[in-house]
């Protein structure tokens, strides 16, 4: 019986490699994905902390602005105080007694002082 012999130009190469797609999940492609969100995440807080910034400054401004408007009105309020201080000592005593040797509006200076501080 005659033996078998390989076909004439040899077998074909044997197929030992898997030709499939890499299975699970590709790290390279979660860490992109991260760095995009966190890129997007840290623009816009700095867009938030540059916003905040800006209306600090705008809120600071605003409040220098308002300083000559209040001072006006703690100076209306002080002088209708004293006028009417000088109404009430006028009708109490019968007389005005003059305590500065001017007419000038000085402002009166109060300091709170504890009862109990010793000297």
């Amino acid at each position: 019986m005659p033996q078998d012999m390989p076909p004439t130009g040899g077998y074909e190469p044997v197929q030992y490699k898997r030709n499939l797609p890499a299975r699970g999940f590709r790290a390279s492609y979660y860490l992109i994905g991260v760095g995009l969100i966190m890129t997007y995440g840290f623009y816009r807080l700095g867009i938030g902390i540059r916003e905040r910034n800006e209306l600090g400054r705008e809120k600071m401004w605003s409040r220098i602005h308002l300083i000559p408007l209040l001072q006006a009105e703690e100076d209306r309020d002080q002088v209708r105080r004293y006028l009417a201080d000088k109404a009430r000592e006028k009708e109490l005593l019968g007389s005005e007694t003059k305590v500065y040797h001017s007419d000038r509006f000085v402002r009166p200076t109060f300091a709170a002082v504890p009862k109990d501080l010793t000297k």
